[in-house]
């Protein structure tokens, strides 16, 4: 297969009306899209990604209008998210409508949603004329990609396009919230923290539960995130050993043995840059990356969770 790659919204989508897959940008990482709909095009992004069958897909929306043909009811607490974080990095859990098939949703009776508010995500959902469902734009475990050549590095030939935008804002996947309780619960971090979130619905909790009942969210269950090279998290740069070819991310250096160094100004700046870093490290044949520990508020919880995915491989 040859992977075209264009930054015309049109020609993406209609690869899309044809039952192809396509990667795009949106503030959050790059996704690799389907539509909802369609079984085979979906089962074209597991086979892609090699993705575990039993990791669910989020459907991502152009308009408001096409919650509807997703799910069955939409209470109150999603009422409220979706009034005040669509579109934007927030994906939000609830029942699914028959018409989406159960392959997008790992077999569940749940399905996420989420409104991007990158304008040409905007632009190509809504030449495709319905929800369409994406995962990141990555080989299963990798780094999710930030930039059009991080998606063309690992899915060149395995996908029908690219469609080629500026490197994504924020770097870190969408915030999940369940919503499917009595009381909505946030599965997985992301730039919007459960602090803005509260502000919204109080009563919003954490998930503490065995990760096995957190399947409604992607990014849970299995390995992510990770890098060829081995990922060690540390309070500084002083507590890293010198071992083989090592790299540093964080907001201070105090050593100056590393081959390779990212310095940060901000949480949201190490959010930004960590997993482009981590495939530069891996293409300057890197052995270790040390990542500096960051307090675990605003995005900082997300950047810890996904640190601590890394470092578990």
């Amino acid at each position: 297969m040859e992977t075209l790659l264009t930054a015309d919204p049109w020609i993406a989508a209609a690869i899309i009306r044809r039952g192809g897959i396509v990667a795009f940008p949106t503030e959050t990482v790059y996704g690799l899209g389907a539509n909802v709909f369609d079984e085979r095009a979906v089962a074209k992004i597991f086979e892609a990604k090699e993705r575990p069958a039993d990791n669910p897909l989020i459907a991502h929306v152009g308009d408001r209008s096409q919650i509807e043909e997703l799910c069955e009811t939409i209470n109150a607490s999603a009422r409220k998210l979706i009034d005040e974080f669509f579109p934007g990095p927030l994906t939000v859990v609830v029942r699914k409508s028959a018409r989406v098939p159960l392959s997008a949703t790992a077999g569940l009776d749940t399905i996420g949603i989420r409104m991007p508010r990158h304008e040409l995500a905007r632009n190509f959902l809504a030449a495709c004329g319905t929800p369409v469902v994406a995962p990141s734009a990555n080989i299963s475990g990798r780094p999710s990609p930030t930039t059009w050549q991080a998606v063309f590095e690992d899915l060149d030939g395995r996908i029908d396009c690219i469609l080629q935008g500026e490197a994504t804002e924020i770097g870190l996947e969408s915030t999940v919230v369940d919503c499917t309780g009595r009381v909505p619960v946030v599965l997985r971090s992301g730039a919007i923290s459960i602090e803005e979130i509260r502000q919204i619905v109080p009563e919003t909790t954490h998930f503490a539960g065995d990760v096995k009942d957190a399947a409604a969210s992607p990014g849970m269950r299995h390995k992510h995130y990770s890098p060829r090279a081995k990922v060690v998290i540390v309070r500084d740069s002083s507590e890293a050993a010198e071992q083989g070819r090592s790299a540093f991310i964080g907001f201070e250096i105090r050593s100056a043995h590393f081959d390779k160094v990212e310095v940060c100004a901000s949480a949201e700046e190490y959010a930004h840059r960590l997993f482009a870093f981590f495939r530069e490290c891996d293409r300057d044949k890197i052995d270790v990356i040390y990542c500096q520990k960051v307090e675990e508020t605003g995005i900082g919880r997300a950047l810890m969770d996904r640190l601590r995915r890394a470092a578990e491989g």
